[in-house]
């Protein structure tokens, strides 16, 4: 179970992206990334972060140490701005805290250089839970102490906005080409014979066991909350084992939109799929 500490004070909202994250102070003296049941995406984006947050820790990737919050509303009362106050209003309860990584700066990929194996890895990893946004638009990486960082994962798994399609869904091939480290020659092969074999049934039903039940409870379609964990074990546990050999790394295009869905981009909509290249291993 993910460690829990309470809200002590708001501290400033980060205003990059859709689901206005804050910064906030707890009882235990840390100082974390919050993001809130209140915001427009809903807890499914809370539950992606669990999962695939602790998936990539558990696989050795950089990923921030998170925390569930409680949150009392009544924090949001001294608060100026009426977007902040009426989100932490709405996200009284448990949330959802990163730990806070002070001084990091977000990557850019002309400045900061990344070898072949560290970007397979990600890539890979990326590939795995079909994460839409970590693309040059959006690359969703800090550099700390001179690392790469992982963060902000709520955009994907996007089968689980729809559990009866999500079979097909998480079968379905990943495209790279416009990921922030293709540039980078991802050696895609190694990372797979790395870290496909640590990607076990055991493992994604610990994952899975991390996410707190508040968020998954009447979930359409199931009868328990169990029974939602196992699904997010049953889509992603056969893709481990074979998605290396359907991720497209072809030419970048800048006129291509975005695939994350509209509601993380804050369009309305969604922008329509790229069509599926031929896979390359």
């Amino acid at each position: 179970m993910l460690p829990e500490v309470t809200a002590t004070r708001y501290v400033t909202p980060l205003r990059e992206g859709g689901s206005l994250p804050g910064i906030v102070e707890a009882d235990d003296l840390g100082t974390y990334v919050m993001k809130f049941t209140g915001a427009g995406q809903g807890r499914k984006t809370l539950v992606a972060e669990v999962v695939c947050g602790q998936l990539g820790r558990r696989l050795g990737l950089r990923v921030p140490e998170l925390a569930r919050i409680q949150l009392d509303p009544v924090i949001g009362l001294g608060e100026p701005d009426e977007e902040v106050q009426e989100l932490l209003k709405a996200s009284g309860g448990l949330n959802l805290g990163m730990d806070y990584l002070p001084g990091s700066i977000g990557f850019d990929p002309l400045a900061y250089e990344v070898d072949s194996a560290e970007a397979g890895r990600v890539v890979w990893f990326d590939a795995l839970i079909n994460n839409v946004d970590r693309s040059w638009r959006n690359p969703n990486m800090l550099v700390w102490h001179g690392d790469l960082w992982l963060i902000d994962h709520g955009a994907t798994m996007i089968w689980h906005h729809n559990w009866p399609g999500a079979a097909a869904s998480a079968a379905k091939p990943y495209d790279a080409s416009d990921h922030v480290l293709a540039r980078f020659q991802p050696d895609i092969a190694s990372a797979a014979a790395e870290l496909a074999p640590l990607v076990t049934e055991e493992l994604l039903t610990e994952v899975a066991a991390d996410v707190p039940d508040e968020w998954l409870v009447d979930e359409p379609g199931f009868d328990t909350t169990d029974a939602v964990r196992r699904a997010y074990v049953e889509a992603l546990l056969p893709r481990a084992g074979t998605i290396h050999t359907r991720i497209t790394l072809g030419e970048p295009t800048a006129e291509r939109p975005s695939q994350a869905p509209g509601w993380l981009t804050g369009r309305p909509g969604r922008p329509v799929p790229v069509a599926e290249k031929g896979a390359s291993a």
